[in-house]
Parts: structure tokens; sequence; C-alpha cells
């Protein structure tokens, strides 16, 4: 079983790589205040970033899954050229499981949404991989 990770870990990761890849980013915001958690611009491109961490459980992981979807696309309200799930590499494990258990809708929402992505932290080697949310229906 994959071990937990916190979600201010991801976060602080997250920062830091697009920091050094020249990224101006907003202000890491405070408990209980609301709003995007991370904005990342360069060069014309604009990033509104949700992340979430790592639960040890099955069902809370889930439902942390279901609750930074809405999160995610809800900037759409704010202009977001660009709406990302930012989560710890481990959830690689259970996204094509998730993506085939609901083909039909996630795939819908792909192309109903293409500017959704899913972005994997790896917060031990300090790198992310980037994925466009109808991705995870290919064999993965």
């Amino acid at each position: 079983m994959a071990s937990k990770v916190k979600n201010e870990d991801v976060e602080k990761c997250l920062r830091e790589l697009l920091k050094s890849e020249g990224y101006e980013l907003n202000k890491s915001r405070t408990y209980g205040e609301t709003g995007v958690d991370i904005l990342a611009k360069k060069e014309g491109e604009t990033f509104y970033i949700e992340v979430i961490g790592y639960k040890s459980s099955g069902p809370a992981r889930a439902r942390d899954f279901y609750e930074i979807f809405f999160r995610a696309i809800s900037r759409l309200n704010d202009g977001a050229p660009n709406c990302v799930i930012s989560m710890p590499k481990q959830a690689e494990i259970g996204l094509p499981q998730r993506a085939r258990q609901y083909r039909v809708a996630w795939e819908r929402i792909g192309k109903a949404i293409p500017e959704l992505k899913i972005w994997l932290i790896d917060i031990e080697n300090k790198t992310y991989k980037r994925t466009h949310w109808n991705e995870w229906l290919k064999n993965k």
C-alpha cells in the first residue's frame, strides 16, 4: 500500500518545481482562505491548479478525487484556460481503473472540458508529469 502524502507537501513541491521553470505564482493561501490553490503564469500560459494529497483509505481517496474534480472545473467560472488536478504520483496506480469504471462519462467529461488536466507530483524525486484527462482511458 502506498504511503500517505499531505496536501501541503504536494503543493510545496509543485510550487518549487513551477518556480524553477520560471512560472509566476500566486501566494499560498492561509487556512480557511478560498480560491485556487496555485495560479501559475508564464509566457501567456496560465494554469489554475487544485491540489490534493494521498490518503491510505480508498473511500477517502475517492471522496477527495470527486471534490477536487469539482473545485478544478469551478475555475472555468474564472476563465481558466487550463484546469489542473494535481495529485501525488501514488494516485497513478488507481487512475486507469477509475477512468475505466466511469469510461463513458470520463470520455464525455474530457470532450466537454478540454481544459481539464491531471498532473502527478513525485515529491521524493522532485518531478512531475503532466497529463490530459482522457489520457487515462488508454491502456495504462
